[in-house]
């Protein structure tokens, strides 16, 4: 491929470092343009972050416990504007985990959600099961249930804490070593495992290997850097770039022969949900160039406007605390990602 800009209607830049949107300016100056951290414009965008947009309107709803709503609705029932869906938000659009209500909010995560026994993720608090079955209502800090674990919860939340600045803490390692013990790559279904996590959620994740789960951890180690990587960090991201490269990226059989269509709407930010600029955006960040992505990567390329711009095509607006961008219209994130795609491909 020759100059990566020969492959847009139009150059975009300039309307991605607009400063309405200060994470998506942000990140195009690091990305698309280079600079370096410790640039001017770039510390003064980064600054912006917290004042201006989506971040500031999230965190003016946190409770001072660090969560939004009710204590105990952190991710099924407060779907979408419960804490663990800040926290994701939060970490797409760049919060600096150095704020006080970051640092609230992943400590309340951890602290109510991850089962300290293994250091998975759960939906529900060990609390809230007893609370329910004495009939009491408990609110106190506690860990999450163990027989409730979620693997996609699991990886969302690891990669949250790991953008939030939580590498290095037990709790996330921990975490990380789950991810890697438990994931299966195979594709076939078959007999689902009858033992501990796999058995409550044999039809996500016990019966064949789900997609979302291999990608969201993907996403999670692909944001270690490579010195912090361990020998088994690295095997997962090989298995599962391959993986996925042998389904051509957005395909849903191996061999590839049907695609997976809603992976070709692309949306931000996608919570649990995938697709194909997703996946692509993972692979070109670990270096991947493989020609079985050429054809979701020539969808993407295609899907541009005559201003070199890409669409909001999925989204759950409406059912966030404030809505991001709004379907049907140009999208700076989305264009963002195509961006980075091309550049790094």
């Amino acid at each position: 491929m020759g100059n990566w800009k020969s492959y847009l209607k139009a150059d975009p830049t300039e309307w991605l470092l607009e400063e309405d949107n200060p994470s998506v300016r942000y990140f195009t100056l690091l990305d698309i343009l280079d600079k370096p951290e410790d640039n001017p414009e770039v510390v003064d965008a980064k600054k912006k972050i917290m004042h201006t947009g989506v971040i500031p309107k999230i965190l003016a709803k946190q409770e001072p416990g660090g969560y939004w709503g009710s204590p105990l609705n952190f991710y099924l029932r407060g779907k979408y504007k419960g804490t663990s869906w800040q926290l994701i938000i939060l970490a797409e659009l760049g919060a600096d985990f150095k704020d006080e209500r970051i640092k609230r909010a992943c400590e309340f995560i951890l602290e109510n959600s991850q089962d300290p026994e293994s250091g998975a993720f759960s939906y529900i608090s060990s609390k809230e099961v007893s609370g329910k079955k004495s009939g009491n209502k408990v609110s106190s800090k506690c860990g999450g249930d163990h027989e409730r674990v979620l693997p996609c919860l699991t990886a969302n939340m690891t990669w949250s804490l790991i953008r939030l600045g939580y590498l290095d803490d037990e709790r996330v390692q921990k975490a990380i070593k789950w991810l890697i013990k438990y994931q299966r790559f195979d594709d076939e279904a078959g007999k689902a495992p009858d033992e501990w996590p796999y058995k409550r959620w044999k039809r996500c994740w016990g019966e064949r290997t789900c997609h979302s789960i291999i990608i969201k951890t993907l996403k999670a180690l692909a944001e270690i850097p490579l010195k912090s990587r361990t020998p088994e960090m690295e095997d997962y991201i090989a298995k599962g770039a391959e993986h996925m490269l042998n389904h051509h990226i957005h395909k849903r059989t191996q061999p590839p022969v049907k695609g997976s269509f809603k992976w070709l709407e692309f949306g931000f930010p996608l919570m649990w949900k995938v697709d194909a600029l997703e996946v692509l955006g993972l692979l070109t960040k670990l270096g991947y160039k493989d020609e079985r992505m050429n054809e979701a990567l020539e969808i993407m390329i295609s899907k541009q406007n005559p201003e070199g711009q890409w669409i909001l095509e999925n989204t759950f607006n409406g059912r966030f605390i404030t809505n991001i961008e709004r379907k049907g219209k140009p999208s700076k994130w989305i264009t963002l990602n195509a961006l980075r795609v091309l550049k790094r491909y």
